[in-house]
C-alpha cells in the first residue's frame, strides 16, 4: 500500500490531473482505492456500466476495441468517461503484465471537480486534447 505522498507523485504524471496542484491531489489520492491485477485479469470490459476510471500505476494494459488495439502503460487513465456519464463501456481493458492502480469512483471524482475546479479543467483538457487526436487520426480527413 502506498502513502499518500508516493500517490500524489504517480497522479502529478498523469494527463488528466496535470493542471492540479500537488495539495488538492492529496485529496485525490486519498480518495483512490489501490488495486491489483494479474496478467491476463480484465479491469473492466465493453458493455458493462461501471462508474469508476482506473490510473495505471505499474504494468501494462491492452485497451481492445472492435476498431483498434493499443497497449498503455503507467500514467495512463483508462474508463474515465465513465465517471462523468455512467454508460456502457467502449472497450475491454486487460491487464498484460502485474498491473497495480488506482480506482476513482464516480462519488469520489465528483466531490473533487465540486470543491476544486483544477480537478475539472484537467479533465476538460486531457478530454479535449484525445478528441483532437482522434478527429486528426481520421482517414477521412
Amino acid at each position: 500500500m502506498l502513502l499518500t505522498v508516493e500517490r500524489v507523485a504517480h497522479l502529478r504524471h498523469v494527463a488528466l490531473f496535470s493542471a492540479t496542484p500537488d495539495h488538492v491531489l492529496a485529496g485525490v489520492a486519498t480518495a483512490v482505492d489501490e488495486v491489483e491485477f494479474a496478467a491476463g485479469d480484465t479491469l473492466m470490459r465493453a458493455g458493462d456500466i461501471e462508474d469508476w476510471l482506473f490510473v495505471v500505476v505499474s504494468g501494462r494494459v491492452d485497451v481492445v476495441r472492435p476498431d483498434r488495439r493499443v497497449s498503455l502503460g503507467p500514467g495512463a487513465v483508462v474508463g474515465e468517461l465513465a465517471v462523468l456519464d455512467p454508460q456502457p463501456r467502449s472497450a475491454t481493458v486487460t491487464a498484460t503484465t502485474p498491473v497495480t492502480a488506482f480506482r476513482l469512483s464516480k462519488p469520489a471524482f465528483d466531490e473533487a471537480v465540486r470543491t476544486r475546479p483544477e480537478v475539472a479543467l484537467g479533465v476538460i483538457t486531457e478530454l479535449v486534447r484525445r478528441l483532437r487526436e482522434t478527429h486528426e487520426a481520421r482517414p477521412d480527413r
